[in-house]
């Protein structure tokens, strides 16, 4: 769709004194990307054409990276390519979410209505991501304070009563024996244990990343008590907000749950939505499919149920992802309510294990010297 350029509009040259990053890294980050689309959508909103607005963000782009994929970008608008078939010259940036979209929106003339969609989806998930962030954050940081305090008094405070305790190595606790012993490890074979430790960690990130590793994680995420229940409705987000903005736009239902797919990552939930496509290509409805799943909130099936009936699928869906993000974050909140006097517990414990590993023998040495 062609417009009209407007340089002197004011919005314009508004847009013109941003950049999209004072970064000049070699990665292109969300947040960037975000940005120059809500940009790009600006600039359209005030009349200038596709190939002007790119060629004015391409100037005032600080990220090396970005900048080389801006002017690619206008420089193929200009040899008669397509805006999507230029993005998809550039899988690094542009998913095949955003191609697909950009693609419809074009037959359809209206660019600029989907980079605003595209942004608010952008917006949604980076508050997802914050959400789930957030809430992990305290309950970590619990467990790396007490595996430091633990690791710090094994190799700095144990080793100080070694000489003192060897007097009564048979009276001593069946727990200070332990931690003794795990104290002369530290200390001794600290070199050994620090590549050891490394090791394993790269052994266990390199089979998750495997085939097998991977197929158990993603089951686990389905089935497991606490985690199925903030999983499913991750991935039910992530569906139903591709499917709204898919069907709003013109994309029709097989194509929408492809780009779903896409954005899902988990293997029994692509599997599902495999089964969603099959039963769709069949002349089956969606609702068919979501109704013999196992793990599908009954609520989601009756709602799609109503969706379709109604032909207000695509309203529906983003019902549905409103309905879980904010059901989401409650659940986050509760879980770290419960895991928080969890972890202090646990911390008190082994502070109390410790504390009295180490005082029960001086009692006893003290007994034994009067």
């Amino acid at each position: 769709m062609a417009l009209q350029t407007n340089i002197t509009n004011p919005r314009v040259k508004a847009a013109r004194s941003f950049t999209l990053s004072s970064s000049t890294s070699k990665k292109v980050a969300n947040k960037d990307r975000m940005f120059f689309i809500e940009q790009l959508a600006m600039m359209l909103e005030t009349g200038s054409d596709l190939h002007t607005s790119l060629t004015v963000l391409a100037k005032q782009t600080e990220n090396a990276t970005l900048k080389k994929v801006i002017s690619d970008l206008s420089d193929a608008i200009s040899e008669g390519k397509t805006f999507s078939s230029a993005m998809a010259d550039h899988p690094e940036i542009f998913s095949t979410t955003y191609v697909s979209l950009i693609a419809a929106s074009e037959s359809g003339g209206y660019i600029r209505r989907i980079l605003e969609h595209l942004v608010q989806m952008e917006k949604q998930r980076e508050t997802l991501t914050s959400t789930v962030l957030s809430a992990i954050s305290y309950p970590a940081f619990l467990m790396l304070f007490s595996f430091g305090m633990v690791v710090f008094i094994l190799a700095v405070v144990f080793p100080k009563f070694g000489d003192l305790f060897t007097s009564i190595q048979d009276q001593l606790p069946i727990t200070t024996i332990f931690l003794m012993s795990t104290s002369k490890l530290i200390t001794n074979y600290w070199w050994l244990l620090l590549p050891g430790i490394t090791g394993i960690i790269g052994l266990m990130t390199a089979w998750l990343h495997s085939s097998q590793g991977q197929h158990i994680a993603d089951h686990l995420k389905l089935h497991a008590p606490v985690l199925k229940n903030i999983f499913i409705k991750i991935y039910l987000i992530q569906t139903m907000r591709i499917l709204s903005l898919s069907l709003k736009n013109g994309v029709n239902l097989v194509d929408a749950l492809g780009l779903a797919k896409g954005v899902v990552k988990n293997l029994g939930f692509n599997a599902f939505i495999d089964g969603l496509l099959n039963n769709v290509t069949q002349g089956r409805t969606l609702a068919h499919g979501f109704n013999n799943s196992t793990f599908i909130p009954p609520i989601v099936q009756q709602m799609i149920s109503t969706g379709e009936a109604t032909g207000n699928l695509s309203m529906v869906s983003e019902r549905i992802a409103d309905y879980f993000q904010q059901d989401l974050e409650k659940l986050l909140k509760l879980v770290t309510k419960a895991i928080e006097p969890v972890m202090l517990l646990v911390m008190g414990a082994v502070v109390g294990i410790l504390v009295s590993s180490l005082i029960l023998p001086i009692f006893k040495l003290s007994h034994a010297v009067h």
